[in-house]
């Protein structure tokens, strides 16, 4: 089996990536960390074409945001640790589809490669999420907004990845696509030479004196989670790899939580004050 690693926001690089025995097309849309995004109804219509499976990664835009079965998507994925559950104190994952896509994974994948089942007090854990996963969604929506323009509006920043802010190039798919609702997850990136310093270092700082925000690589949470990619996530990956993927040194990516979006604001506004010194 061959996999092949493209740009699927490109719709013509799809198409011309798809061979005789291409049997699934794979992508999240929102991308992590650069919130870039795919057109989940034209790569389905052009999949289903040619009888391939799509399947999206729907964990940064988990319901009521996003819902891609309804445009065309044969199987969602989510990480259940996220949005889903919510609350920051469940490990799982989820797979939905139809029954003859979802009855092979459940008999062959699920329990002979992922291990077991969720215990019984994880699946409540995700249950009590679900009942407030509307309310919280639209709390970290409108979180996510302030700040993204805020940070937009900061001289520190060079660029908001924030697909709810006009400057995004794919804003008019993110209002239909994601019904003008548009997570509570962003990346920015901070100007190069603040008061002489390289960006991974100004970036480290910020990071560092945040106090609403916690350091964390996950998201979802009810708390505000920050993380500098370069020197967390992908502090292991090849520099020149890691830039092609545009995660520059001056990338920090954020997942507001469900405070008041005024602490989350006065929080970077002091977290600032750090270049200024």
């Amino acid at each position: 089996m061959t996999t092949t690693f493209l740009n699927t926001s490109d719709l013509a690089a799809v198409e011309a990536a798809i061979q005789e025995n291409t049997k699934m097309i794979y992508f999240e849309t929102p991308t992590n960390p650069t919130l870039e995004l795919t057109d989940i109804a034209a790569i389905t219509a052009l999949a289903h074409q040619r009888d391939i499976r799509v399947v999206v990664d729907n964990t940064f835009a988990p319901p009521p945001i996003q819902y891609p079965l309804q445009l065309g998507a044969d199987i969602v994925v989510h990480s259940g640790t996220k949005y889903i559950n919510g609350h920051g104190d469940v490990i799982s994952g989820f797979v939905i589809g139809k029954e003859e896509d979802i009855t092979p994974i459940r008999k062959d994948a699920a329990t002979k490669l992922c291990g077991s089942t969720p215990s019984p007090f994880n699946s409540f854990l995700v249950l009590r999420g679900l009942q407030t996963l509307e309310l919280r969604m639209a709390r970290h929506c409108e979180n996510g907004l302030a700040v993204a323009e805020y940070l937009e509006k900061m001289p520190f920043v060079e660029k908001v990845y924030f697909p709810g802010l006009e400057s995004h190039p794919q804003y008019e798919l993110a209002k239909a696509q994601m019904n003008q609702q548009f997570s509570g997850i962003m990346a920015f990136e901070l100007k190069e030479g603040i008061n002489g310093m390289d960006s991974f270092t100004a970036c480290k700082k910020v990071v560092n004196q945040l106090k609403v925000a916690s350091i964390a690589v996950s998201l979802g949470d009810p708390e505000t989670l920050v993380q500098h990619p370069a020197s967390m996530t992908h502090g292991n990956m090849p520099k020149e790899d890691r830039e092609a993927a545009g995660i520059k040194d001056n990338l920090i990516r954020l997942s507001c939580g469900l405070e008041n979006k005024e602490d989350i604001i006065a929080d970077f506004e002091q977290a600032f004050t750090i270049l200024k010194l």
